[in-house]
């Protein structure tokens, strides 16, 4: 399991803490088996009518697919995501399969499953770091995506690489960042803007 010095408020299950999005990839592959295992566990999150409305279009690094999935990376994030083993274009179904009717949840169960994945990820020290910067109507286009699902993110897979691989300006970011404190985000009886 990824080990950080991250420092939680009260006692959780170190997994939460290990999980983080590293942007330093080795070039050790990822194998199908540990790919798949990573859907097992997408598979198995909460969503609402069991609707499961998650959809994983993926590459491998090298693979003839591959620069189709990179060409959507903004720059900022091509500079590291590059050398990810996987690129992983996720996507939700905006209605429900057995009445068709449009679900309010399908962005938030679909969050869910790629939180699974990255924690199993983090317990197998595979690094799955999501992102928002890419190009979101290309990504529909490229892959011929109907209007009845939406485009959510990408993510790069891979094991953790050397921090001192990345260029300048992202090894000092290279590291577990912390986290809000609890009194900022869960309000009791009534909602604080903060």
């Amino acid at each position: 399991m990824l080990k950080t010095n991250r420092k939680t408020e009260y006692p959780i299950q170190e997994i939460f803490t290990s999980r983080w999005s590293a942007r330093a990839f080795s070039q050790e592959p990822v194998s199908d088996t540990e790919l798949m295992r990573l859907f097992e566990a997408a598979r198995w999150a909460q969503n609402s009518f069991n609707n499961q409305p998650w959809r994983f279009i993926f590459a491998r690094n090298g693979s003839s697919h591959w620069q189709k999935f990179l060409d959507l990376i903004e720059p900022g994030n091509k500079i590291w995501a590059q050398h990810a083993r996987v690129l992983l274009l996720v996507i939700s179904k905006k209605t429900f399969d057995y009445n068709g009717t449009p679900s309010k949840t399908h962005t938030f169960d679909t969050g869910a499953a790629c939180q699974n994945m990255a924690l199993q990820g983090a317990s197998m020290d595979i690094v799955c770091h999501g992102m928002e910067g890419f190009d979101y109507d290309r990504a529909r286009l490229a892959f011929k995506i109907p209007d009845e699902y939406q485009v959510e993110a990408m993510f790069a897979i891979g094991k953790m690489g050397k921090r001192e691989d990345l260029p300048e300006k992202l090894r000092t970011r290279e590291t577990p960042p912390d986290r809000k404190r609890i009194k900022d985000f869960v309000f009791e009886n009534e909602f604080v803007v903060k």
